[in-house]
């Protein structure tokens, strides 16, 4: 058995396997490990497909199997593996992460500062703000 982890989700692929540096997955697997299906025009996400490459078509797709990791640094992303070769991680690229931090805003909330005064986060919009947390268990 492969785990595949991919953003927040971990996947147990019973019937992956690996070829040197490919991670073949059945179709089913990929998707359920990344969101990402096998089209005739490709592997799809939403409105976005990348196309085989019909001169290499043989290093993505072999019978009911893509190579996971060659679809995924076509999408230069990263992709990372133990020795074993039964943990991999499919990445998502650096741009990806940054582009969807930008689009987020922090719901407004209210703690004390150190000396007791009250500060909303609506009061530091637009300025860079650190917030250090811990937990104790």
């Amino acid at each position: 058995m492969i785990t595949v982890l991919h953003e927040q989700s971990e996947i147990v692929c019973t019937s992956a396997r690996v070829d040197g540096d490919g991670l073949w997955l059945g179709a089913q697997e990929l998707e359920a490990a990344t969101g990402w299906s096998m089209k005739p025009e490709g592997l799809c996400r939403g409105d976005a497909c990348l196309p085989v490459p019909r001169e290499r078509a043989g290093d993505y797709v072999k019978g009911d199997r893509l190579n996971a990791t060659a679809f995924w640094r076509r999408l230069q992303h990263p992709v990372a593996h133990d020795v074993a070769g039964e943990l991999w991680v499919l990445g998502t690229s650096a741009s990806d992460r940054g582009s969807a931090l930008k689009s987020l805003t922090a719901p407004d909330f209210a703690l004390p500062d150190l000396a007791g005064t009250t500060r909303t986060l609506r009061e530091q919009r637009g300025k860079k703000v650190l917030l250090a947390t811990w937990a104790s268990w």
